[in-house]
């Protein structure tokens, strides 16, 4: 009884891990989503974001999939992310900065265009 219980336990693990790191998945099996290494080097992207947030998590997945590195910070977890976020004007989240460039929101194409920015 026990050992069914675990297997469905694991199992369970499995798929909520499987979906948290979709985007790094998704990656490995379909390279050709990836940016190009060039845009992925200069990237400087810092993601202020909280657990919870359904934008927040389609914006990793977002740069997961393109192969972007991103610093993130958890504004409800750490109180110096809080006052950083508040400080780029707070009032919704996730912001962004990429490559100096700020954006509100889960916005594909005003990302891809600030990495692409000289």
């Amino acid at each position: 009884m026990l050992a069914k219980v675990l297997k469905k336990f694991l199992l369970i693990l499995l798929v909520v891990v499987a979906y948290q790191n979709w985007g790094k998945i998704e990656r490995v099996f379909n390279p050709s989503q990836m940016l190009p290494e060039q845009i992925r080097a200069n990237a400087r992207v810092v993601l202020y974001a909280t657990d919870w947030c359904g934008y927040c998590k389609a914006t990793r997945r977002f740069l997961d999939e393109k192969g972007v590195p991103y610093r993130e910070f958890d504004i409800e977890k750490d109180a110096q992310a809080r006052k950083a976020y508040e400080a780029l004007g707070g009032r919704g989240i996730p912001i962004l900065e990429v490559n100096g460039t700020l954006i509100r929101g889960f916005e594909p194409q005003n990302i891809l265009e600030a990495l692409s920015a000289k």
